[in-house]
């Protein structure tokens, strides 16, 4: 594969580079070499290497290199009820959802979670056509650079993909976009200020660790899973999914419904777990 073009990174960046080598870089695969010569000199810290090569990194990525896929989009339709909408947005935890027509390439509209408030003591005034927020396409092609321009100018945590068809193939949000540069981002939802591995949320829901040996589960849940070729709850997911899984995978374990709430690169950290 061609390097890329010479240059590509002009201005102070290349004057700071300029006061770590006697020569500046001539590609952008060398400009990493010189960071990470800089790193071994101990003129860089590791947080700041890696962010720096994100950032280098990021400018070559499209959308559809990091977006959520079609498949894992959790989606809303028009004519759900709002006892059905609360129920969702509590499983799912996310804050903004596509609301569909007949199906995933029909969106009509973003829906905030927070909308849903005001109805809570007047339910019978809801009508979900009424708080409806546009929404926007960008194509698979798009550059994240110029997705994440694009999205801080318009204010958008949510932009739907389509296609070269104009068919809905995943959404990426802004969250998505920043964790690409600096990595997973912990919410007030992800924030783990206890050393519990389950946590009760309602009667038959849970925010479970993935750390959380089988063991553990099978004592609390009365389930009865194999720990013999893996030993945690995330490993057994992983197992049964045969891949890395995404944010809002899920996956049926017995009596147990598991969904991804949290998870990086590299492992998951939570699942909500879901009695059947």
């Amino acid at each position: 594969m061609d390097e890329p073009s010479s240059k590509p990174h002009t201005g102070w960046f290349e004057r700071f580079i300029g006061r770590l080598t006697k020569d500046e870089p001539e590609t952008q695969a060398e400009l990493i070499e010189t960071l990470r010569a800089a790193f071994n000199r101990k003129l860089l810290d590791q947080d700041t290497f890696a962010m720096v090569e994100s950032v280098l990194s990021f400018s070559d990525l499209e959308v559809r290199d990091v977006m959520i896929s079609r498949s894992q989009m959790d989606v809303v339709r028009l004519n759900d009820s709002l006892d059905r909408l609360i129920s969702y947005v509590t499983e799912t935890t996310h804050s903004r959802f596509p609301v569909i027509g007949e199906d995933k390439d029909d969106v009509l509209g973003i829906l905030h979670a927070k909308d849903l408030l005001k109805y809570f003591s007047n339910p019978e005034k809801f009508n979900l056509k009424d708080i409806l927020r546009p929404a926007h396409f960008v194509p698979e092609s798009k550059s994240l650079s110029a997705l994440l321009k694009e999205c801080r100018a318009s204010r958008n945590h949510l932009v739907m993909v389509v296609d070269e068809y104009g068919g809905v193939s995943g959404l990426i949000t802004i969250e998505d976009l920043i964790e690409e540069i600096i990595g997973d981002i912990e919410d007030e939802f992800d924030e783990d200020n206890t050393a519990q591995n389950i946590i009760e949320i309602s009667p038959n829901k849970f925010q479970v660790k993935a750390t959380t040996e089988i063991e553990d589960i099978n004592t609390f849940f009365d389930t009865q899973f194999s720990d013999e070729e893996v030993d945690t709850i995330g490993g057994l997911v992983i197992q049964e999914l045969g891949h890395m899984p995404q944010k809002g995978e899920k996956v049926i374990l017995g009596k147990l419904k598991l969904s991804v709430a949290r998870m990086d690169n590299r492992r998951l950290h939570t699942l909500i777990v879901t009695l059947s």
